[in-house]
């Protein structure tokens, strides 16, 4: 099992005149730890749950451009872009480019999005629930075929490209990975079973009943179960390492490969470090 580091608090005490030397130190302890990935929310304003609308918050994928030139070895990714937020043909680009510039590290973090509030604050587009996963669907089927030799027309229902070229490629070969967000069992989890390489789930009492889920979609459309990556979005927590391992066990046990989660009082770079050393070791033998 791998972990990987969620950013979604940019508050820190030293400010925003301090943020980009605080995100460099962020990122660089994660890596030295042994964090595989690093990602960021796809947000304009922060979520209720991490803290008020009014903090901090940066856009995503000048974030992740600017971590590519402050690392090396992890793996970068929206955890997930709003498939609303962005022209599909021009996130395949972003992707993309992204990917050129790490070397071959960036993923399509991506979902259908939910954040109504800011999307009516910021004059962002966000139709109904229905129509978002029809465009969602519609966007990875442009992603994948900017990503493959057909630079031909798309001709969607709601996306209409007359010539999906795109130079550079990717460096990532096919392509860089797709992993969808969301856990919900008629249209997520078949997208996922039908399109990506791995899926979100959040840590809970359903879990379980997910990925068998998944595995039914797999079975479905002929997609072998194995091939998708099973990741769980939860709290790394290193107060106590010992029970944080055996968590993380059960997670294993299921069928878990990859943790992303937040790491409290991140900016300190000393939890990171405890996780480095107690907790990231153990894990890779599950």
């Amino acid at each position: 099992m791998k972990l990987g580091l969620h950013i979604a608090d940019f508050t820190y005490p030293n400010g925003p005149t301090a943020l980009a030397d605080d995100l460099t130190r962020i990122a660089v302890a994660a890596e030295e730890a042994g964090f595989a990935r690093v990602s960021v929310m796809d947000h304009v304003w922060q979520i209720r749950p991490v803290g008020p609308i009014e903090n901090d918050m940066l856009e995503a994928y000048t974030t992740l451009g600017y971590l590519a030139a402050r690392t090396s070895k992890v793996e970068l990714l929206t955890w997930v872009t709003g498939v609303t937020y962005r022209e599909p043909g021009l996130l395949a680009k972003i992707v993309t480019t992204l990917d050129v510039l790490s070397k071959g590290r960036a993923w399509l973090g991506i979902g259908a999005a939910w954040n109504q509030e800011e999307a009516e604050g910021l004059g962002l587009f966000f139709p109904p629930t229905a129509e978002r996963f029809a465009r969602l669907e519609e966007t990875l089927q442009i992603c994948l075929q900017m990503w493959s030799d057909d630079d031909g027309p798309y001709e969607g229902k709601y996306y209409r490209l007359g010539r999906t070229m795109n130079h550079p490629q990717a460096l990532t070969k096919p392509h860089p990975p797709i992993l969808i967000g969301g856990g919900g069992e008629k249209k997520t989890l078949r997208l996922v079973a039908q399109y990506a390489q791995a899926c979100n789930l959040f840590a809970g009492p359903e879990l379980e009943h997910k990925l068998d889920v998944l595995r039914r979609h797999c079975d479905d459309v002929g997609r072998n179960y194995d091939d998708i990556e099973k990741t769980v979005m939860g709290p790394l927590d290193p107060s106590d390492p010992p029970a944080l391992v055996e968590q993380l066990r059960g997670y294993a046990a299921l069928g878990v490969q990859h943790i992303q989660g937040m790491v409290p009082n991140v900016a300190d770079i000393e939890p990171l470090r405890v996780l480095g050393r107690e907790v990231i070791p153990a894990a890779a033998e599950f």
